[in-house]
């Protein structure tokens, strides 16, 4: 038995997760995407997985430039979040921002908690998602802060029990 595409939805957003910023350029070309569906691979080497939908603009600057920065947010950064979760006027998402350039090109969202930067290690196609795993070229950033999260529909922090 199969679930729906709805369902599958509805079960996911029942789990609590990182929100980060994707980044990359390819040539003068950059872009960026809000996600929470990113996790560490391996350590040695260290690599990183993210997945992007195949009908985002993210996906061919990714393929294109073969990089990209995973950009770890701080809950005082939900407004970041839904400038680049929206689609609506998404080549306008890094207006006014003043990003720094990681080793690979890919932009630095300023005040990131920390960001991974990374080259393209490998792509696999998976269903209406293409997940690419990228290896840790550098750890940028480690500011102290707490994470943003999001679950059930919020967003959130995780504080102490």
């Amino acid at each position: 038995m199969s679930i729906t595409s709805q369902e599958f939805r509805a079960g996911m957003g029942l789990r609590v997760a990182g929100v980060a910023i994707v980044t990359a350029r390819a040539g003068e070309t950059v872009h960026g995407m809000t996600v929470t569906d990113f996790t560490g691979v391996s350590a040695d080497p260290p690599l990183m997985l993210v997945c992007a939908d195949k009908s985002s603009t993210s996906l061919g600057v990714i393929r294109a430039g073969g990089c990209f920065a995973l950009n770890l947010l701080a809950d005082d950064q939900v407004d970041l979040s839904n400038r680049f979760a929206s689609k609506e006027h998404e080549w306008e998402r890094f207006e006014g921002l003043e990003c720094g350039r990681a080793a690979t090109g890919a932009p630095l969202i300023p005040a990131a908690l920390a960001a991974f930067d990374c080259l393209v290690e490998a792509e696999h196609d998976a269903g209406d998602h293409v997940i690419f795993v990228g290896r840790v070229e550098a750890l940028v950033g480690g500011r102290p802060g707490e994470a943003l999260v999001y679950g059930g529909g919020r967003y959130g922090r995780i504080t102490p029990l």
